[in-house]
């Protein structure tokens, strides 16, 4: 749960100030872009959610359901439209978390090439959240903007 607090609070500092022209921004790469990194954290609290009986989903759920990656040609929403989602589901998730018995935990999770318990799945996630906000701290560098702040 520490680290779950930590990308919570991270997650609004590091996509703070970034202009909708920059988070579209790929320079001339195939990397996955701010917009991209953003809606994807948002949308795997939601799946993550679901798992736990919150049946709500994010804004844009369309551009990322089924793990659907980086879309060619496609403007990804606001950054804002991402944070007012995630501040939605982040407290609806921690309390499910919190809630969870040692069953809840144990039960299996598959999908396609996947399967583990739904506590290795939380581990899963909470490893790849940090991940995605240390790329989009990347990018705000290599865009020009001040490093995260952390507080």
């Amino acid at each position: 749960m520490v680290l779950y607090d930590m990308h919570t609070t991270f997650f609004p500092n590091v996509i703070a100030g970034i202009s909708e022209k920059d988070a579209n921004e790929r320079l001339g790469t195939k990397a996955n872009h701010m917009a991209w990194l953003t809606g994807s954290l948002v949308q795997e609290r939601f799946e993550l959610a679901r798992l736990f009986g919150i049946e709500k989903q994010q804004q844009a759920n369309e551009l990322f359901k089924d793990h659907k990656g980086i879309q060619e040609g496609v403007i990804y929403p606001a950054l804002s439209s991402f944070e007012k989602d995630w501040k939605i589901i982040s407290p609806l998730l921690r309390e499910s978390l919190l809630n969870a018995d040692d069953e809840k935990f144990d039960e299996p999770f598959e999908m396609p090439g996947m399967k583990m318990s739904i506590f290795d799945l939380v581990s899963f996630q909470t490893y790849r959240e940090a991940n995605c906000i240390g790329q989009l701290a990347l990018w705000r560098r290599l865009l020009g903007y001040e490093a995260m702040k952390y507080m």
